[in-house]
């Protein structure tokens, strides 16, 4: 298949972005990516927004809306701002816990996520879930993600967050292997179960190549099963300063031939 091209999501540069939106989408560009991700509600227009991207040749690969801005009061306005960037992927990017307490909670959620997806649908945009590490704890004698993914439709892709997961005890291999074609855009955030042993917080902090996630069998199904249309760098840790360790991690993509 085609080369799978490699955004950021923005949230791992979020300091800098709030101060220097304009000088960050450059840097940003400059070292490579090809797209990026943004997360929260919007603090600039899509118009104003689709010019910096356009400006530094950048693609919209997605944004972490909250879930109130999907609701019926909001949802005009979150359309019409993806159209402005062209932008397909209207990620949700966590949900209130009572949305995710019980195995029915869960079952009620994904009938939400699939109304959502046909309302989306109508102008070609899909939405998703991106998750964090406790969809992969057993609820009611099911693993919560199954719960979800195993009763959405395909308008709801999974973005799977490769170091929430690991760090959540999560086999990734056997995720992207029962639910092919789903994973639309993934999360590449590093996690080292050896180092976050003792704290989870320490099991963040290696770069993307460095930590334990099996990122050949990651990329060798999520360019053959996995349908992915992007590859999206996260990483909020702290081992070098937030401009630097998305660098660092891109050249760790490139040295992994991606």
């Amino acid at each position: 298949m085609a080369r799978i091209p490699i955004g950021l999501e923005l949230y791992s540069v979020r300091h800098e972005l709030q101060e220097d939106v304009r000088g960050t989408l450059k840097a940003v560009a400059e070292m490579g990516y090809e797209g990026v991700e943004f997360a929260g509600p919007p603090q600039h227009t899509g118009e104003e927004l689709r010019g910096m991207l356009d400006e530094f040749g950048l693609v919209c690969c997605g944004w972490h809306t909250p879930l109130n801005l999907v609701q019926d009061d909001k949802f005009e306005e979150t359309i019409a701002l993806n159209k402005a960037l062209d932008n397909r992927y209207v990620i949700i990017p966590g949900i209130p816990a009572d949305l995710r307490n019980s195995r029915a909670s869960w079952l009620k959620t994904a009938d939400f996520f699939n109304e959502l997806a046909d309302k989306l649908a109508e102008h070609d945009m899909v939405t998703g879930y991106h998750n964090h590490h406790v969809e992969f704890t057993p609820m009611d004698g099911e693993l919560p993600w199954d719960t979800f993914f195993g009763n959405t439709n395909k308008g709801v892709i999974m973005q799977l967050d490769m170091g929430n997961a690991l760090y959540g005890g999560a086999d990734l291999v056997s995720i992207l292997e029962r639910y092919p074609g789903r994973a639309g855009t993934v999360h590449l955030k590093p996690y080292s179960k050896e180092a976050g042993k003792d704290d989870s917080h320490a099991g963040f902090r290696p770069l993307i190549g460095e930590d334990d996630v099996p990122w050949n069998d990651i990329f060798r199904l999520c360019e053959t099963v996995g349908g992915t249309e992007w590859y999206i760098v996260e990483y909020e840790s702290d081992a070098y300063s937030p401009l630097e360790s998305v660098e660092r991690c891109l050249k760790n993509l490139k040295a992994m031939g991606k």
